[in-house]
C-alpha cells in the first residue's frame, strides 16, 4: 500500500488531510477527537490577543442548495475568529499537543498592524508546543475597521511586513493564509515568500451574498432584518481554488502550498496535489458531514494512490501543472497538430513516387 503521510516544512504529517480554520477546531474537546478520528492535522480556529472585541451573531451561516436534488452546494458564513480568551487557548493548545505528540497542530493567529502584537502573540502561542503558524490575512469579513484579516492580505507591502515580524519571533514554520478576494492571487503569495512564509494556504472564503429571502426582502443570514456580504465556500467555489492554488504553486515554486476550497472527497482532494497542494485542508465539508468524513478520505486516496502504482503522497504532488499554459500557445499546439494529421492522413501521395524499391527500403526499421 502506498504511505499516506508527508513531511511539509520538517512536519510529519501522518495523511495530508488537515482541518481548516473554522467551527471544526474551536476548542481542546473537538480538536482531540479530530485527532483520535485520524485527521493528521488541525489548524485552529483563528485566535487573538483581545477576546473582547469578538461579537458573533446568531444566525451566522447560509446555505444554498441545488435546484433539483436540494443538495448543498454553496455555504456562507459571517462568523468572526474565536471569541475565547486568550489564555484559554493557550491552556488548550498545550493539553492538545500533549495528548497527541504525533499529530500537527497549527496555530491561526490574527493581529492588528503592529509589530508587538505579532510578536507577543508568536511567542506566547508558540510556548505550547504547537508545530506551526498560519497567519490569517485573508478573512473576508468582520473586523475591517481594525485593518485585520483581508484589509492586510490584499496589501502585498502589508503582508511582507506582518510574515517578517511573524518569522521574526517564530521557531516553527510559519504559513501565510491568502484572501481570494483579489485580481491576481500570486502577488501576495509573492511577497509573503518575500518575507520569510515557509508556506502558503489558500483559499479562505470569497465575499459573496448567499442570497435574498424574495418573502422579506432582506439579504441571508438576516440578524435583526439586516445582514453583510460574508464568506462563501463549499463545492461551489472549487473552480476558483484550483485556479489560485495553481497560480500560487506556480508563481512560488520554493514554498510549500496547503490547498484548500470546496474539498469534499479525496477525488477533490487529489486534484488540489496535482496543481501543487502538499496538504489539503477542510472545514465546510466538515461542518456539513462531520468529523468523520476523513475515514473515506483516508480510503478513497489509499486506493487512487495504489491504482496509479504511487508510493506516497509526495508523487503526486504538482504533476498537472507542466499542463497549464497560455492560450497563444494552445493555438499553436492545435495548428501543429493539425498539420501532422494533415500530413499523415496524406503520406502516400508523398512517400511513392514510381522507384518502389528505394521508397520501400525508406520504410524499413534498421
Amino acid at each position: 500500500m502506498a504511505h499516506l503521510g508527508i513531511t511539509v516544512n520538517g512536519m510529519k504529517f501522518p495523511n495530508p488531510f488537515v482541518l481548516g480554520s473554522g467551527p471544526p477546531g474551536t476548542n481542546a474537546k473537538v480538536i482531540k477527537r479530530s485527532f483520535e478520528l485520524g485527521w493528521g492535522g488541525i489548524v485552529c480556529k483563528t485566535i487573538s490577543l483581545d477576546n473582547t472585541q469578538v461579537h458573533n451573531t446568531v444566525p451566522r451561516y447560509g446555505k444554498l442548495a441545488a435546484r433539483e436534488s436540494g443538495e448543498v452546494i454553496g455555504f456562507q458564513n459571517i462568523e468572526l475568529i474565536s471569541d475565547r480568551p486568550f489564555d484559554a487557548w493557550l491552556d488548550d493548545l498545550a493539553d492538545c499537543k500533549q495528548a497527541h505528540p504525533d499529530k500537527m497542530l497549527i496555530a491561526s493567529i490574527m493581529e492588528e498592524c503592529h509589530k508587538d502584537r505579532w510578536v507577543e502573540i508568536v511567542e506566547r502561542t508558540q510556548a505550547t508546543g504547537i508545530d506551526a503558524f498560519e497567519l490569517n490575512l485573508s478573512c473576508p469579513h468582520g473586523l475591517p475597521e481594525r485593518a485585520m484579516g483581508a484589509a492586510m492580505g490584499q496589501n502585498p507591502d502589508i503582508v511582507e511586513q506582518v510574515v517578517g515580524w511573524a518569522k521574526s519571533a517564530s521557531k516553527v514554520p510559519v504559513w501565510a493564509k491568502m484572501t481570494p478576494n483579489i485580481t491576481d492571487p500570486s502577488v501576495p503569495a509573492k511577497a509573503a515568500v518575500r518575507g520569510g512564509a515557509d508556506g502558503i494556504s489558500a483559499i479562505n472564503t470569497i465575499l459573496g451574498v448567499i442570497g435574498i429571502n424574495l418573502d422579506t426582502w432582506r439579504p441571508m443570514p438576516t440578524v435583526e432584518g439586516y445582514s453583510e456580504p460574508g464568506g462563501y465556500s463549499c463545492q461551489a467555489v472549487r473552480p476558483i481554488a484550483l485556479r489560485q492554488v495553481m497560480e500560487i504553486a506556480r508563481s512560488c515554486p520554493t514554498a510549500t502550498v496547503s490547498g484548500m476550497g470546496g474539498i469534499e472527497s479525496a477525488e477533490d482532494a487529489i486534484q488540489f496535489m496535482l496543481v501543487g497542494s502538499h496538504t489539503v485542508q477542510i472545514c465546510t465539508g466538515a461542518m456539513l458531514q462531520g468529523y468523520a468524513m476523513i475515514k473515506p478520505l483516508l480510503e478513497g486516496l489509499s486506493a487512487y494512490l495504489d491504482r496509479r502504482q504511487c508510493a506516497s503522497v509526495a508523487d503526486l504532488v504538482g504533476k498537472s501543472l507542466p499542463y497549464f499554459t497560455t492560450h497563444a500557445d494552445l493555438v499553436a499546439r492545435q495548428r501543429a497538430s493539425k498539420r501532422e494529421k494533415a500530413g499523415q492522413a496524406n503520406r502516400d501521395a508523398t512517400t511513392w513516387q514510381g522507384d518502389i524499391a528505394k521508397e520501400t527500403d525508406t520504410l524499413v526499421t534498421g
